[in-house]
């Protein structure tokens, strides 16, 4: 049986086509670490920059689908299910890289740092704020407490792009010790993640000290992380939103 012809004047209903899943990598890519790794000073810069890339369209496309599905609901609760999900992640990314030592901690930290990160690009976009604007870098460094004003913030991270571009850091850690590079790197990243650099990275040489300390210290420094993003995004209200999409 065929399908009743249009009536003259009447526009025949296209089916909606799902529009697939932004995939976001769990933890930070290789590439990015690649690129930590040579230039460690601006690891931080360069994990907000790749953060923004590669985690802002999910979430721009997170709150999309939950304003869809719940047109009523305020900021507030949309903003709630992201803190809720990624403070989980964060309780359940500590210790779990199974390496043991110095790097397995500088792992440990880093994958931190990628979920706060999440954490509160998910946040701008619940209250409406665009989630891919550049912008975003600028309030992952200072909300993560790497700097304490916007201005030095923008600073930094257009010298890491600089680098980036240029290419001038690849191959650059090559003549140092990579015992040296990776403790400025966990460091680095640890001060990002809220948790105490110290304490963090030697903690895993204790057998079941890394679970007990990563499980409170991940949960605590991301929740501490999501009050400041909410109060930011809550006072900024909408802005820098995507415009419509031209046919």
């Amino acid at each position: 049986m065929t399908d009743p012809a249009p009536v003259d004047g009447e526009p025949t209903a296209v089916p909606a086509v799902p529009v697939p899943p932004v995939e976001a990598p769990e933890a930070p890519p290789a590439t990015l670490w690649d690129r930590m790794r040579e230039d460690p000073q601006y690891a931080p810069e360069h994990l907000a920059l790749e953060a923004v890339r590669r985690l802002g369209p999910e979430a721009a496309q997170w709150a999309a689908r939950a304003r869809a599905e719940r047109p009523d609901a305020p900021p507030e609760q949309v903003a709630d299910q992201a803190v809720r999900k990624f403070v989980n992640h964060a309780r359940l990314s500590g210790a779990v890289s199974g390496a043991a030592g110095l790097p397995g901690a500088v792992i440990d930290v880093g994958v931190l740092a990628w979920t706060q990160a999440r954490l509160v690009l998910h946040v701008a976009a619940a209250y409406g704020v665009d989630p891919t604007h550049p912008d975003r870098a600028t309030d992952l460094l200072v909300l993560q407490r790497v700097h304490k004003a916007a201005e030095t913030a923008r600073l930094a991270l257009g010298v890491a792009a600089g680098r980036e571009r240029a290419g001038a850091l690849f191959g650059s850690a090559g003549n140092r010790a990579l015992g040296r590079v990776m403790l400025q790197l966990g460091v680095r990243l640890a001060r990002m993640a809220g948790v105490r650099a110290a304490k963090r990275m030697f903690a895993k040489v204790v057998p079941g000290a890394a679970i007990i300390l990563g499980t409170w210290a991940n949960s605590s420094a991301t929740k501490e992380l999501a009050d400041r993003a909410r109060a930011l995004y809550r006072a900024a209200g909408p802005r820098q939103l995507p415009g419509p999409r031209q046919p």
